[in-house]
C-alpha cells in the first residue's frame, strides 16, 4: 500500500500538451475590413445619390417647356416645338418617326411672315408626340 501512495503508478494514457493555433484576431481584423469596405461603399453611394438628386435635368426641363408652349402664336410655337422636341427624337424609332411627322406638319408654319392658327391634324400630331415622351 505504501507504493500506491507514493504516486509511482505509471500513467500511459495522458498525452503531453499541444499548442493550439489562435486565429480569432485575424478573423476579427478580416471581418472589420469587410465591414469597413461595405460601409464606405454605402456612404459613397449615398453621397452620389445626394449629389445627383439636385442635378439639372435637361430632358425634364425641355419636357416642361414643351408642355407650356403657347399655341396662340403658331410661328413661335412651331420653332419651339422643333427645338425642344429634338432632344427626345433619339429615344426610339417611334419617337424619331413621330418627330419627323411633326416637323412635316410644322413646316408650313415656320418660314412665312403671317401664318394661320394650327389645324386639328397638326395639334393631334403635336399631342401624339408629347404623349410618347418619357422623362
Amino acid at each position: 500500500m505504501q507504493n500506491l501512495q507514493q504516486n509511482e503508478i505509471p500513467l500511459h494514457d495522458i498525452k503531453p500538451l499541444i499548442e493550439i493555433q489562435e486565429y480569432s484576431l485575424y478573423y476579427f481584423i478580416g471581418v472589420s475590413l469587410v465591414a469597413a469596405l461595405i460601409l464606405s461603399g454605402f456612404l459613397y453611394l449615398a453621397y452620389r445619390w445626394v449629389k445627383n438628386r439636385k442635378k439639372f435635368n435637361k430632358r425634364a426641363e425641355y419636357f416642361k417647356q414643351l408642355n407650356t408652349i403657347d399655341y396662340t402664336n403658331p410661328k413661335k410655337a412651331a420653332y419651339d416645338l422643333t427645338y425642344y422636341g429634338a432632344i427626345f427624337k433619339d429615344d426610339s424609332e417611334r419617337h424619331l418617326k413621330s418627330y419627323e411627322n411633326m416637323l412635316e406638319k410644322l413646316q408650313k408654319y415656320k418660314y412665312k411672315k403671317n401664318v394661320e392658327n394650327f389645324d386639328a391634324d397638326t395639334l393631334h400630331t403635336i399631342d401624339l408626340f408629347k404623349g410618347m415622351i418619357d422623362v
